[in-house]
Formats: structure tokens, C-alpha cells, sequence
């Protein structure tokens, strides 16, 4: 009796130990999903912007002298444009060391240059220069002027009397004052490298009617390198045409 009891008791043990770890394995949570994560925020591409245009490139001020002023290296100077005063004397004038057939003076900056041109006449090409005619007072003008010379500036009027003006030749004598000048070396020079200097070729073969001067090819006026560059560049060869001035005709 007591073992049969005892067989029983065993059982039942045995189906409360299989009822616990079927209940344990039923209360076991639920293995959890796997971890998901987020994607990073995308980055827009970088747009190219469009290069800004340059600059215009500055304009030349035809105002930043004075073309009435005589002390002004602008001052234009013809038949309709005398001096003012007309007896006007540079107060600048000063001896230029250069080849002369008569001592030139011109004022200091006109020297400076026309001294620097010279050189570089004989550096670059081999020629010399010489001034056949520089400065000249209104006596002196009043002296030379005669009205049948076409060439001849009235008192007053004249480009020599600013200081600012030479009538150049070669050394050697060679067709000096003569429009065979722009057929030599010399002239030729000039004519193609007087700009780099500050110089223009003032009465030009084409343009009398303009200038009032037939074609003087050794005359050569002073009036700064920026505008003679710059009417250089242009291809404008008078001083009336460039300011809008009204011809000046003989």
C-alpha cells in the first residue's frame, strides 16, 4: 500500500515538473526585431553658379584736362583756338640736350620725353635725331607769320608757342622740313613709335581740311602718353576730331 502511494506521489511530481517547463517555455518572450535603422539626410549636389562678367573696361576721360587751359598739355591750339593770353609764355620752359640745328627749349615734361625718344631712336633702330625747331615766343611768331604761307601759324596760334611742340629731323640734314621727311628712317620711326612717348604727329597727310596745315611729317606735339595711346588705339589722328572740335581750316 505504502509503495503504490509512493508510485503515485512520483507521477504526480513528474507532471507538475513537465506542466512548469511547458508553462516556462510558453512564458519565454518573443526574440525581438531586428534593430532598423534610419538613412542619413541626403546632401543636395552643390550648384555651379554662373561666373559674373567683367568689369567694362574703363572708358577714357576726355575731361581730365583742360584743352583751353595753355598750361594744360591738352590745350589745343589752332586758327580758332588762338592762346589766351595770346602773348602766353610756359613758365616751365627749359633747355633740351638734344641734336640741334637751333637751341630748343620746350617745357620739362615735353623735354623729358622728347630726350627719352630720341635715345630710343638710336637704341632700337640705329637712327639719330635732331630738333630742327622748338619753342617760339609770340615775337618770334610775329616775325615768321606771313599770310601767304600756308605752313605758318598766325601769333598767337601757333603749337610752338605752348612749349609743347618740336619740328624733328634726322642728323644727318635728310629731307628736314620736307615731306620727304616721312619717307626715311627716321620718319618712319616716328610716325610709328612717337606715341610710346607722348607725341603726336599733328598735322596728318590726310587731314588739312581739319587741321587748317597741309601734311607736316616733322611736326610732332607733346600731349601726354594716355591720350596718345589712346588715340593710338582709336585710330583718331587729330586733336578736333578726338574733343569734337569744329575744324580749323587755312
Amino acid at each position: 500500500m505504502n509503495s503504490f502511494l509512493h508510485r503515485g506521489v512520483a507521477v504526480a511530481l513528474a507532471m507538475v515538473s513537465v506542466v512548469a517547463v511547458s508553462a516556462c517555455a510558453m512564458e519565454k518572450p518573443a526574440p525581438s526585431a531586428a534593430p532598423t535603422t534610419t538613412a542619413p539626410p541626403s546632401i543636395p549636389a552643390p550648384t555651379q553658379s554662373t561666373p559674373a562678367p567683367p568689369p567694362p573696361p574703363p572708358t577714357f576721360d576726355k575731361a581730365a584736362r583742360s584743352i583751353d587751359d595753355p598750361t594744360s598739355i591738352w590745350v589745343v591750339v589752332n586758327r580758332l583756338r588762338p592762346l589766351n593770353p595770346q602773348d602766353y609764355v610756359a613758365p616751365d620752359l627749359v633747355d633740351v640736350p638734344v641734336e640741334h640745328t637751333w637751341e630748343p627749349v620746350l617745357r620739362q615734361e615735353a623735354s623729358d620725353a622728347i630726350v627719352a625718344m630720341f635715345a630710343a631712336a638710336q637704341a632700337e633702330a640705329g637712327l639719330y635725331l635732331a630738333s630742327n625747331s622748338a619753342y617760339r615766343s609770340y615775337s618770334t611768331q610775329v616775325d615768321l607769320w606771313s599770310p601767304d604761307d600756308p605752313t605758318t601759324a598766325p601769333p598767337g596760334t601757333s603749337e610752338h608757342q605752348t612749349g609743347l611742340a618740336m619740328d624733328i629731323g634726322a642728323s644727318s640734314g635728310n629731307c628736314s622740313l620736307n615731306t620727304c621727311f616721312a619717307d626715311t628712317a627716321e620718319g618712319q620711326w616716328l610716325a610709328a613709335n612717337a606715341y610710346r612717348f607722348g607725341f603726336l604727329l599733328r598735322f596728318p597727310s590726310d587731314k588739312a581740311e581739319v587741321t587748317g596745315y597741309p601734311f607736316e611729317p616733322w611736326h610732332y606735339r607733346y600731349i601726354g602718353v594716355d591720350l596718345s595711346t589712346e588715340m593710338h588705339n582709336t585710330g583718331i589722328t587729330t586733336l578736333e576730331e578726338f574733343f569734337g572740335l569744329p575744324p580749323a581750316p587755312a
